[in-house]
């Protein structure tokens, strides 16, 4: 006896919460107010502020095919069961170690038959009244993690659980995201230069194609100016991650959110934020990375000198040229790149979840890629005004303009397409970005102690 795939008799159980006011329910069956408010908002479809019996239905059903995904990563053994061997196997692969003793104390709580072993209906009977955000497995399946580094800096951070952040676990993260960002930037260096000078020097007359920008690059300054601006690049990593992780956290808390994880609107908020003010902070550095990637064999002879000579010679606003496009760019590259990434996990649990499937490498890379691509192409031509804006000033005789100018200039002068000069050359990099990412990524995991193998 099912409707829609869900338990008639919990169907039953819920409806007696809204008639009887939380007073005649078993205990088991009782909904707290907190989580009725997450259900409602987590159902509510129509967004009526009411969830009437269809929108309940539909969320059951679509929550029961998150527990049947969870429950089957869970069951290692593929036996149809779960044992406390098996709980703490997958919460270590989460980097979240447990004694046995708790694995039994989680067993016991949803164990009704005393077997010390959980079926699917003990698991879905246990979980289906409560909201998914609160199960930290379902989400963490999900993370949108710190490996898709592909050299930009507007990603939303990542997030990690109370357990990860006691067992001090959450800076491995951060370390093994970094090193790994620092190996596929260095590795993708010669295409993201190549990118700069296509946004800063091409123009409708002038038009750099990608063999001859890396010619012209290697017959103005040998092999080696490929890499020009890749220090600062790398350099800027850490204080970036960990600026943007600490004002994340902040940030979820001023919200006031009481979930371990943050809904996608509040994810995107806070996500926005953290990133304004990281970007903020670190922004000096992001010129600096420019005007080294666009200089000339001898120009600087480093970081320091690079520095000193836009001090000397523009002041101190020249370090934040090209700021406000930077800043508006974040939001349309935070929402988009969200809602595709959760577009993308929402389908694969429609069509996938009932299965024997789980969500591999392989489906968390595509969704994680594609949303990152689909989020810098939204932002791009704010990204390119940003950086002829940080670059204008090595351009001899050029003029320097605000903001509103150049967009009206690349438009006059080479139409449209001008707002996406070096596009080619940035999603080049991605897949070879995210692939070099995912590899260092794994490997310094494994270094750091986040999993066992």
């Amino acid at each position: 006896c099912r409707y829609e795939s869900i338990h008639v008799p919990l169907l039953f159980s819920v409806h007696l919460v809204f008639v009887s006011q939380w007073t005649r329910v078993p205990q088991r069956f009782l909904l707290f107010p907190l989580s009725l408010q997450k259900i409602v908002k987590a159902g509510d479809k129509d967004l009526d502020g009411q969830l009437d019996f269809e929108e309940f239905v539909h969320y059951l059903r679509d929550h029961e095919k998150k527990l049947r995904l969870v429950f089957k990563s869970l069951d290692k053994k593929n036996d149809g069961r779960i044992d406390s061997q098996e709980i703490m196997q997958s919460l270590r692969d989460l980097g979240v170690n447990i004694s046995e003793e708790q694995a039994d104390k989680i067993l016991k709580s949803m164990d009704k038959n005393g077997t010390m072993t959980i079926d699917w209906n003990e698991w879905r009977d246990y979980h289906l009244l409560h909201p998914a955000d609160n199960i930290p497995e379902i989400i963490l399946h999900w993370k949108h993690s710190t490996i898709f580094d592909v050299g930009e800096s507007l990603m939303v951070p990542d997030e990690f659980t109370a357990e990860e952040k006691q067992t001090g676990m959450w800076w491995r993260h951060l370390v093994a995201g970094g090193g790994a960002g620092a190996v596929s930037r260095t590795c993708t260096a010669p295409l993201d230069r190549l990118k700069v000078l296509m946004q800063v020097h091409a123009s409708k007359s002038n038009s750099m194609r990608i063999s001859g920008g890396f010619t012209q690059m290697i017959r103005e300054g040998g092999v080696r100016s490929l890499w020009r601006g890749n220090g600062i690049n790398v350099i800027k990593i850490a204080p970036e991650s960990a600026i943007k992780f600490m004002a994340y956290e902040q940030i979820k808390r001023l919200i006031g959110s009481n979930q371990e994880m943050l809904g996608i609107a509040e994810r995107l908020v806070a996500g926005s934020l953290a990133g304004a003010i990281a970007q903020s902070s670190i922004y000096p550095m992001e010129v600096l990375k420019t005007r080294l990637a666009l200089r000339k064999t001898g120009q600087y002879s480093g970081i320091v000198h690079c520095a000193k000579h836009i001090f000397q010679k523009e002041g101190v606003a020249a370090f934040y040229k090209g700021y406000v496009p930077n800043m508006l760019g974040i939001i349309p590259y935070a929402g988009i790149d969200l809602a595709v990434y959760e577009t993308l996990k929402n389908s694969w649990l429609q069509r996938f979840a009932t299965d024997s499937a789980d969500p591999g490498v392989f489906v968390l890379l595509a969704c994680g890629t594609t949303s990152s691509t689909c989020g810098q192409l939204s932002s791009y031509p704010l990204a390119l005004v940003r950086t002829r804006m940080q670059g204008q000033a090595t351009l001899e005789g050029g003029p320097q303009m605000s903001m509103s100018g150049l967009f009206r200039h690349i438009i006059r002068t080479e139409g449209v397409k001008g707002l996406y000069r070096g596009l080619a050359p940035n999603f080049m990099k991605v897949i070879p970005s995210v692939s070099i990412s995912y590899v260092v990524y794994e490997h310094l995991k494994i270094t750091l102690g986040v999993q066992s193998k």
